[in-house]
């Protein structure tokens, strides 16, 4: 590559690049910032993040190769993007009061997440499975060290060190996956895959075998069954915001990996991998749901329903194969993203509003009482509950009606009524929240800050008013998928 077709594929990500340098700059910014006024480094963060958000929106429409192929900018990747960086924002406004009052007010916080966004990035253009695995490192290695954040307390220590290794043993199977296809191929790029398999050169056996160990090491990052061990107590011992986070950023990140490596390079093994995929979405919605039922700490709740949100998601890839169907599933899956992201961000600002800092505050029978001493407080909960359930006017019914409708059009009926079965489960253990609230007597006291409380209340009326008006935000998804078909 010559210096002049480096800098313009350097310039074709530049809000990638922009937000890296800014977080390699702010390294040595905040050196110069007394501790008193370490606000000021979530501040730069939080512009940095505006500053890539803007210019990722102004390339909307438009479709680019960068680093000899090896990267794309598509309508796809800057609807994610976007999703990303509006996540980071969010995680910021979370963050601040929280560390300060768990007395973990490090400001590399703010850098480790603004590095771990932008591996999220580069997996949403990543064209390259060489470059998948790069992001999925850019990605993970920061949330292993923001989820043992909360040091020298044993239990993000622990949740740290097991995400670490699990993440790193999955890490592998990508890795293996990743030189299998190569080995089936002769390329890692999925352009020069499907060349490979359209010329009638590729090894179809081996490469099934590839596809299947990629699909492993991605259903790690996205929490699938069986590969989901990790998640209950990583998510309890990581501090609220990298949780928070990480259920939304992490889990969009493996699916934007996961959408573009089987809708461009693998739909000729849709035959072998469907049922694959059938039955991880299935057992994914099964496991999560029941085995929330159990729980009395919210966190372990919340991570139980976030394994059984990316089962729902994983029925839009179930059908992949079917070309007239998989542009409506991938755009279906988009949109369920983000009336996940808004629905979680909001349930953990409520979560991180009653976290008290010697750990208590997280059990079931802390929010007793909340309706009547924080009304607004417990209405905004209310409706991230019956969101995650898919009750309307709310953007998760939305999401999970379009899921619904996509799959029934790929002839996998079957699955959608185990979802909507698996739906009404989680009603008993979402509702039962409210139940708390709204029905029991209790002493609830909220210690967040005005950023936390406003996050709440701007992604309950979000999620509500976006269910009223969720065509622009589908066509702008269908549109966004066009240009991997």
């Amino acid at each position: 590559m010559t210096l002049q077709t480096v800098l313009q594929s350097t310039l074709a990500i530049l809000p990638l690049t922009i937000l890296v340098l800014w977080a390699s700059l702010l390294i040595l910014v905040d050196l110069f910032i007394p501790d008193e006024r370490k606000w000021l480094t979530a501040l730069l963060a939080a512009l940095g993040m505006v500053v890539s958000l803007i210019l990722a929106l102004t390339r909307t429409g438009a479709q680019q190769v960068a680093f000899d192929g090896m990267v794309v900018i598509d309508g796809f990747s800057i609807f994610l993007q976007a999703l990303f960086l509006v996540s980071g924002l969010a995680a910021i406004a979370l963050s601040h009061d929280y560390l300060k009052r768990m007395h973990i007010d490090r400001s590399e916080f703010y850098i480790l997440l603004m590095y771990s966004i932008s591996g999220m990035m580069l997996m949403s253009m990543a064209a390259d499975l060489i470059v998948v695995f790069l992001a999925l490192e850019l990605l993970s290695i920061p949330l292993y060290v923001l989820a043992g954040f909360a040091r020298p307390r044993v239990a993000s220590e622990e949740a740290a060190l097991k995400y670490f290794l699990l993440g790193a043993y999955a890490g592998g199977f990508v890795v293996y996956g990743v030189a299998l296809v190569f080995g089936a191929t002769g390329s890692t790029g999925l352009a020069d895959i499907v060349s490979a398999i359209q010329a009638g050169t590729a090894n179809l056996n081996l490469l099934a075998i590839g596809a299947a160990l990629i699909l492993v090491g991605l259903g790690f990052k996205v929490a699938a069954v069986p590969f989901h061990m990790w998640t209950p107590d990583v998510y309890e011992g990581s501090p609220s915001p990298v949780t928070a986070f990480m259920s939304v950023g992490a889990k969009a990140g493996g699916f934007a990996a996961l959408l573009r490596v089987f809708v461009i390079a693998f739909p000729v093994l849709a035959l072998d991998m469907t049922p694959i995929l059938w039955v991880l979405a299935a057992l994914t919605m099964i496991l999560g749901n029941f085995v929330a039922i159990a729980q009395r700490n919210i966190k372990r709740l919340l991570a139980y329903s976030s394994i059984a949100h990316a089962g729902y998601i994983l029925m839009a890839i179930v059908p992949y194969g079917q070309r007239d169907v998989s542009p409506d599933a991938v755009a279906s899956s988009l949109v369920y993203l983000v009336a996940y992201a808004l629905t979680s961000f909001g349930a953990w600002a409520v979560v991180i509003a009653l976290e008290k800092a010697e750990g208590g505050g997280l059990e079931l029978e802390d929010y007793a009482g909340l309706a009547r001493r924080y009304p607004l407080l417990a209405a905004a909960m209310a409706v991230f509950m019956l969101s995650f359930t898919g009750v309307p006017p709310t953007l998760g019914f939305v999401g999970k009606f379009y899921l619904f409708r996509t799959v029934i059009d790929g002839g996998f009926i079957g699955l959608a009524i185990i979802g909507v079965l698996t739906s009404l489960v989680s009603a008993y253990y979402y509702l039962r929240v409210v139940v708390f609230m709204y029905m029991r007597e209790g002493e609830p006291q909220v210690t967040s800050a005005a950023w936390v409380n406003l996050t709440a209340g701007v992604a309950a009326l979000a999620t509500v008013v976006l269910s009223i008006f969720a065509t622009p935000l589908f066509t702008w998804a269908s549109q966004a998928v066009l240009q991997l078909f």
